[in-house]
């Protein structure tokens, strides 16, 4: 089932909860096995591609700034699309942001995710 509604943090697939909540708590080696072995990240500008890349990409992101993540929204776009919005405050450059994960499925686990305003 999948609608353009707003959903609610538990009826996002158990891999993407299993992907945010690795990454709130800076598990990386959790987080990157959510992803397929051949995923692609795309977050700031930079493609990260495969589970090698992903790994120092979680790496890097969970060491750079320090910061509070929410989620505001979540909601399935279409069979194996879904976009979860996050609201972000911390240290990094202009102190506050929403962005939006927007995830693309494949055999239950992520093949993409696009990390942007």
């Amino acid at each position: 089932m999948h609608d353009n509604q707003p959903r609610t943090p538990d009826t996002l697939p158990e891999v993407i909860t299993r992907y945010l909540k690795a990454h709130r708590a800076h598990d990386t080696a959790t987080a990157v096995t959510a992803f397929t072995g051949e995923a692609t990240v795309i977050d700031d500008g930079n493609t990260y591609q495969g589970t090698e890349e992903i790994e120092g990409w979680l790496g890097r992101s969970a060491t750079e700034f320090t910061y509070t993540i929410h989620l505001t929204n979540a909601q399935q776009t279409d069979a194996t699309r879904y976009i979860a919005t996050h609201h972000l405050e911390g240290n990094f450059p202009g102190g506050t942001i929403d962005l939006r994960y927007q995830f693309t499925l494949r055999d239950d686990l992520i093949e993409r995710l696009v990390i942007e305003p």
